[in-house]
């Protein structure tokens, strides 16, 4: 696809992230799925939730994806089109459905999250789809592990845009986003650790590190050791997630420790997403590393205090109420 569109923030994209974003829905009340007597339709993806997270905070992205020339499809570029995230880019495919998830929550500490995403559009994926020259204008390219999962072409997409960024000197965020229900750890780990050796910001779970590291039972190591671990194989910055534990990160070497806010969660999914859109967003305004994993705690900790995969994102001038977020009298007045 030919061209560079001007963003919706006033200017060309300086984040490029590509993947897909399926239509979820989502049970409103606790309990089996199969008890529901309605759903609540809304939209996630990895990718575009940490577009819409680094859009709220003030940094131009883009979106690349298909989606069906369906409703769906409709729904999903009007919604990211309307959080101000660049669309110009997405395919809208007449031969394949926009893929479908569907979330419950079992109980009130239990989320379960099922996909319907086989044979989608976003599955067709193809290095046809990168706008030509964007991968090597932006600032940074964000990618996850989800992607090279979805198919073979999908894959071919990663790989071409790294080609595209690296002939560029432009910089790589990569989210390894493990998803069991689309690999096996065997065929995951030789691909992300190849994913990780060319990146140079990673955000990691403690298992994802584990896996690429060829020990997916989990040995002794403590959070911090993996992150030396990851940045041995190359990235300079490399950020170990530890859900309600916080964070620690290895940059340039370096050890740091993320900040914990205890919040009442209420949706733990799109935390990673928040975070990493966090960190991201003050790395590109230059801050140092404890700023960026301030913003990004913050960030996590708004996201999972509200339903959906990303509604619940700040805006940068919102980030000043988190004390409120960890207060006993939350009120802003």
């Amino acid at each position: 696809m030919d061209g560079i569109q001007m963003n919706a923030l006033g200017g060309p994209p300086e984040v490029l992230t590509l993947g897909e974003t399926m239509v979820l829905l989502c049970a409103p009340g606790i309990g089996p799925l199969r008890h529901a007597r309605s759903l609540d339709v809304a939209i996630g993806g990895a990718e575009s939730n940490v577009a819409v997270g680094l859009t709220r905070l003030g940094v131009r992205t883009a979106w690349v994806g298909r989606v069906g020339d369906d409703e769906f499809g409709r729904l999903v570029r009007g919604t990211l089109a309307g959080e101000g995230v660049d669309v110009s880019y997405v395919v809208a495919d007449p031969a394949a459905p926009t893929g479908l998830m569907v979330k419950a929550r079992r109980t009130s500490a239990a989320t379960e999250v099922n996909y319907y995403r086989a044979g989608s559009a976003g599955s067709r994926l193809s290095a046809e789809d990168l706008p030509a020259g964007l991968a090597g204008k932006v600032r940074l390219l964000h990618l996850t592990g989800i992607t090279p999962a979805l198919s073979e072409s999908a894959y071919d997409t990663v790989e071409a845009a790294l080609a595209a960024a690296g002939g560029a000197a432009v910089p790589v965020s990569l989210d390894l986003n493990y998803r069991q229900a689309l690999w096996s750890p065997g065929d995951a780990a030789p691909v992300l650790r190849g994913l990780v050796e060319r990146c140079d910001v990673l955000f990691a779970t403690e298992a994802e590190a584990r896996l690429v590291l060829g020990d997916p039972r989990g040995a002794a190591s403590s959070p911090l050791e993996l992150g030396y671990a990851l940045a041995a194989l190359g990235p300079s910055q490399v950020v170990v997630k530890r859900g309600a534990r916080g964070a620690v990160a290895v940059v340039d070497g370096v050890a740091y420790d993320a900040p914990v806010h205890r919040v009442d969660a209420v949706d733990p999914v799109g935390a990673g997403d928040a975070f990493a859109a966090g960190y991201l967003a003050e790395l590109l305004a230059g801050a140092d590393v404890p700023a960026r994993l301030a913003t990004a705690a913050a960030a996590g900790a708004f996201a999972v205090t509200v339903h959906g995969d990303w509604e619940g994102l700040p805006r940068r001038d919102e980030l000043a109420l988190l004390q409120l977020l960890d207060a006993d009298d939350a009120v802003a007045r």
